[in-house]
């Protein structure tokens, strides 16, 4: 699956270009270069005194002849032995200085001829001083292409005078909903009936990804009415299917792909919820086009789009292969857990940190369907497809849903 999704950074894609505060989340299609030496002067790190660090080694006392702020620079006589000059953090080291004596490690002494300073401390040469170009040379590559652009690289960007970025085009995703028990949103359904929810938490998660979802209307279990609908959706870049992928008698969805010639990639994983997701590909006027089959229960849509779909559209978005791949982190297990071995589980949990670390809780649920115990939650408990116990304190891997 990865390979898969690598393999698309070489597709040929269209780039736009976007205010600075408008492409946060999207995908930078040219590097971000600094305009100049970063820092573009030796900097003081600190609010202190600079001077020679060979003149404190020798514990005389230095004369004060200046003051040196942030947005100054130092225009008065070069800096001579035995002496200091008062800087604030940020401001540019005088020629002559090599270290920085902290003001809070400083012992100040009042003279007839002004102000001396002292320390008992031992000062390193260039210590509390970032030298000119330290940070980064002029030319160099500070976010590179195929990044997701963060705040960071936002304010990385800002400092280089780029008041826009070149990004590329959101990939649009067609998401069809398949079922004869669902109605829109906005009816109010009947006993028998439920609203078609998952072209919305599809559509949330392309939107999150780097994708532009285009919703279909919702698609009976027809064979035809799906091969139609599948047909009309070739027109966008990637296609999200779900409902229709498992083994009942009106399950048409497969049936429907190979009709039109889908390539399929794997039909079925060893993993509860999300059993029989299917992903391949589709001949389009212009070469191919990607589609994942979603179980319809809410959870399993939004477990196996989290692992399998959201990278293949990363890769689609532009995004950097060493990016590309669904979000696990650790945490101790807050109880008990029983498992039933056979299938790799993903379960509906609360992740929790605080500087002690950071512990998940599963969350009671009442099977794939329970949308209640998946909005509570904020992470998926990866449940190994062997264990039949986990206790309390056990480490375990947890999918994000970001």
């Amino acid at each position: 699956m990865r390979e898969q999704a690598n393999s698309l950074n070489a597709h040929q894609r269209g780039t736009e270009s976007v205010d600075l505060l408008d492409s946060l989340g999207r995908i930078l299609a040219a590097p971000v270069l600094a305009d100049r030496d970063q820092p573009p002067f030796s900097r003081s790190t600190r609010d202190g005194f600079a001077c020679r660090s060979a003149d404190l080694a020798s514990g005389e006392a230095l004369q004060i002849i200046g003051q040196l702020r942030a947005g100054e620079f130092w225009t008065g006589p070069a800096l001579e032995p035995g002496q200091a000059i008062e800087i604030m953090t940020g401001a540019p080291v005088p020629t002559g200085a090599d270290c920085v004596l902290m003001v809070e490690h400083a012992v100040q002494h009042a003279v007839v001829d002004g102000t001396r300073i002292s320390t008992a401390r031992q000062i390193a040469a260039d210590e509390n001083i970032v030298p000119g170009g330290a940070e980064a040379r002029a030319g160099a590559t500070l976010v590179p292409a195929g990044t997701r652009i963060g705040p960071h690289h936002i304010a990385a960007s800002a400092a280089c005078g780029y008041a826009s970025l070149p990004v590329y085009t959101r990939p649009r995703v067609a998401i069809l909903a398949t079922g004869d028990e669902l109605v829109p949103i906005a009816d109010d359904p009947l006993s028998h009936q439920i609203r078609n929810s998952n072209s919305y938490s599809i559509a949330a998660q392309v939107l999150q990804h780097g994708g532009r979802p285009v919703l279909h209307p919702i698609v009976r279990d027809n064979l035809a009415a799906i091969k139609f609908s599948i047909a009309e959706a070739l027109s966008c870049d990637m296609l999200i299917l779900s409902g229709g992928v498992s083994m009942g008698k009106y399950d048409f969805v497969e049936q429907a792909l190979l009709n039109l010639r889908a390539e399929f990639f794997f039909t079925g994983v060893r993993m509860q919820p999300g059993r029989p997701v299917v992903f391949g590909r589709l001949p389009a006027g212009d070469g191919h086009r990607y589609f994942f089959g979603l179980p319809g229960n809410p959870v399993s849509t939004m477990v196996t789009f989290a692992l399998f779909a959201a990278p293949l559209l990363g890769a689609l978005a532009g995004q950097a292969g060493g990016e590309i791949g669904p979000r696990f982190v650790e945490a101790h297990l807050a109880s008990d857990l029983q498992a039933k071995p056979g299938l790799t589980q993903f379960l509906p949990a609360q992740l929790k940190s605080n500087s002690s670390g950071a512990a998940v809780q599963p969350i009671a649920w009442q099977g794939s369907g329970d949308q209640a115990a998946a909005s509570k939650a904020n992470c998926f408990l990866v449940v190994p497809e062997q264990a039949e116990r986990l206790s309390a304190g056990t480490a375990v891997r947890n999918l994000l849903f970001s």
